[in-house]
C-alpha cells in the first residue's frame, strides 16, 4: 500500500474506533509521521457529528441535536481525547510532584478532578453548540475538530514527551517539518472553508479563543510535567475545540 495512504489509515486507526486492519501497514517510521493526518481525521469526525446534528435537528430541539452530535463524536473516537482530558486533570490536580502526577494519570480509575473536568467539558460543548445557529453548527463541527487536532500536533512539535512509554510514544522524538506542514495546510484549508461559511469576525473570534484555550491548557500541565504525554494531547484538543465554539458564540 502507498506509504502516505498507510500513514492516513494509521492515523484513523489511532484516533478513532473504526475497525481498520493496520497490521501490514504499521512501521515505527510511518506511525511517527501519522500525526500529519490528525487534522484530516478531525474533519472526518466533525463531518459525522455534523451529519448526526443535521438529521436530529430536523425532528428534535437544538439542545437534543447537539447532545446527539457530541455523543456521535464520543462513539466514533471511543472518548479517546476526553479520557486524556480527565486523566490530565486528575494527575495535575492530585499529584504534588511530577512523578506522582504521571502515576495518577496512568491509573485507569477516574478521580474527582477528572470527573468534574469531563462533565464540564461535555456540558460546555453541548451548551455552546445548542446556542449557535444550526446552520453554523454543521460547519463549526468539522472546522473545530480539524483545527483542535492541529492544536495538539503543535504541542508535539514544540514540547517534549516525558514518559518512557504510552500513547504518545510513537511521536516522542517530535514531528518532522514535512508532517507539520501537511497538518498545518490541512488546518488552514479548514479555516479557509470556514471563512466562506462564517462571517469573518466570528471565525477570527473562534480562532483567537482556540489559541487562548491552547495556551491556558499548556500552562496548566507543562510547568508541572516539563512536557507532554498522550493524555495531555487529548486535553489540549478538548480545550481547543471548546475554545473555538465559545469564540463563535461570544461573537453572537
Amino acid at each position: 500500500m502507498n506509504g502516505e495512504l498507510a500513514k492516513l489509515v494509521l492515523a484513523v486507526q489511532f484516533l478513532t474506533r473504526l475497525p481498520l486492519r493496520t497490521d501490514k501497514m504499521f512501521t515505527p517510521e510511518r506511525m511517527a509521521q501519522a500525526p500529519r493526518y490528525f487534522p484530516l481525521v478531525g474533519i472526518l469526525v466533525g463531518l459525522v457529528s455534523a451529519g448526526v446534528f443535521w438529521i436530529a435537528a430536523l425532528v428534535l430541539p437544538d439542545f437534543m441535536a447537539a447532545l446527539l452530535a457530541v455523543s456521535a463524536g464520543l462513539l466514533l473516537t471511543g472518548a479517546f481525547h476526553e479520557d486524556g482530558l480527565a486523566d490530565t486533570f486528575d494527575g495535575i490536580g492530585g499529584g504534588h510532584t511530577p512523578v506522582r502526577a504521571l502515576e495518577i494519570m496512568k491509573d485507569s480509575r477516574l478521580g474527582t478532578y477528572g470527573t468534574a473536568a469531563l462533565f464540564l467539558a461535555l456540558a460546555i460543548k453541548v451548551g455552546a453548540l445548542s446556542a449557535i445557529p444550526p446552520i453554523w453548527v454543521c460547519a463549526a463541527l468539522p472546522v473545530a475538530h480539524c483545527v483542535s487536532r492541529f492544536s495538539a500536533v503543535c504541542v508535539i512539535a514544540s514540547s517534549r514527551y516525558v514518559r518512557e512509554e504510552g500513547t504518545g510514544k510513537p511521536v516522542a522524538t517530535g514531528i518532522s517539518a514535512s508532517s507539520l506542514i501537511i497538518a498545518g495546510f490541512t488546518a488552514l484549508g479548514a479555516v479557509a472553508v470556514g471563512a466562506v461559511l462564517f462571517p469573518f469576525v466570528s471565525l477570527l473570534s473562534g480562532i483567537v479563543s482556540l489559541c487562548f484555550a491552547h495556551v491556558l491548557m499548556r500552562l496548566f500541565f507543562e510547568p508541572k510535567l516539563g512536557g507532554y504525554t498522550g493524555d495531555t494531547l487529548g486535553a489540549v484538543q478538548q480545550a481547543s475545540e471548546i475554545g473555538f465554539y465559545l469564540g463563535l458564540l461570544a461573537w453572537l
